[in-house]
């Protein structure tokens, strides 16, 4: 009975502590990794979004001008953009005046609202603002639910600029360009180029360390073209949108080659006059050690399947 009742007062215990431990996150700035002078990086988790992670599974990167500092990403909650900024005040006084949404998924965009709050203009390629004006609730209410207490103070911001195919924006003492290539990850998928630098903060065109997830409506032939229009920049340094800063080389192998591989089983699944279970047991041991293959790699194969029959009977 004491054992028992032992194990009952830690478990409130910690429930009671809960939003203590959360508020101690809150004060505690993100991990920055230089990649050049003028830019940083905060690498996520190269796994699912969890409670234990806060949602930091993507890439936040920070641009350093004269005047002021651009965000690529608003991170996926208020505490989360606020870690973020606590850890660009350690590298810098300069101002965040830009904060850039690579697409219109949570992890980059439920941050907004606390960018906003510090004057800072919020930007986005349309295809991902309207994802954001259709979803920005639901997204929000899973997030919530993921990362209970974590979530205090995030609320959806639309963003207050948008464009088409590119844009530069005005940031002093560097050019800083935002491309949208095509279809891609997601909708409005956009990659983020300084060209004197060489450096290509790519977004989720591009996925390190992990194997990409291939969503219901994503286009995947889409995709193949963006990757390779991103990929004839011939970055120096390029951030993924998932993985540490790396180069092209790298990236093409675990987005353009996985892709185009699977593509090319699905195609070889139906001349063998095979179906949907037989893509389920495409053999993809060799990207097996890779993270989130086993979230996502037989989805993936039915998903690209599907695809390529859509096509195969055109």
């Amino acid at each position: 009975m004491r054992l028992k009742l032992y194990f009952s007062l830690s478990y409130f215990a910690l429930i009671a502590l809960a939003p203590w431990a959360a508020a101690q996150d809150a004060l505690t700035p993100l991990s920055l990794e230089k990649v050049t002078d003028q830019v940083w990086v905060a690498v996520g988790e190269t796994l699912a979004p969890s409670y234990d992670n806060a949602g930091h599974n993507n890439n936040l990167s920070v641009i350093i001008g004269q005047e002021a500092v651009v965000v690529v990403n608003g991170a996926d909650n208020a505490m989360l953009a606020a870690r973020l900024h606590a850890a660009i005040r350690l590298i810098t006084p300069l101002p965040v005046t830009w904060v850039i949404n690579e697409n219109g998924q949570g992890h980059a965009v439920l941050g907004n609202d606390y960018w906003h709050r510090q004057g800072a203009r919020i930007i986005a390629h349309r295809d991902a603002v309207t994802e954001i004006e259709r979803r920005g609730a639901s997204v929000l209410a899973a997030m919530q639910t993921r990362n209970q207490e974590k979530a205090a103070g995030t609320e959806v911001f639309v963003p207050d600029h948008q464009f088409t195919d590119s844009f530069n924006l005005p940031i002093a003492g560097l050019k800083v360009q935002l491309l949208h290539f095509g279809e891609a990850h997601s909708p409005g998928d956009i990659s983020v180029w300084l060209p004197d630098q060489g450096v290509l903060i790519a977004g989720d065109i591009a996925f390190s360390e992990r194997i990409p997830g291939v969503f219901p409506d994503t286009d995947v032939t889409a995709w193949l073209a963006s990757y390779e229009k991103m990929a004839a920049l011939k970055p120096k340094i390029l951030i993924p949108g998932h993985g540490h800063p790396t180069v092209e080389a790298v990236v093409r192998k675990t987005t353009y080659d996985y892709l185009q591989y699977l593509w090319g089983s699905s195609q070889a699944v139906l001349d063998a006059g095979g179906g949907l279970m037989a893509a389920y047991e495409i053999d993809q041991s060799a990207y097996a050690h890779y993270d989130t293959f086993e979230e996502l790699a037989v989805k993936n194969a039915g998903r690209v399947f599907q695809q390529v029959e859509a096509a195969y009977f055109e």
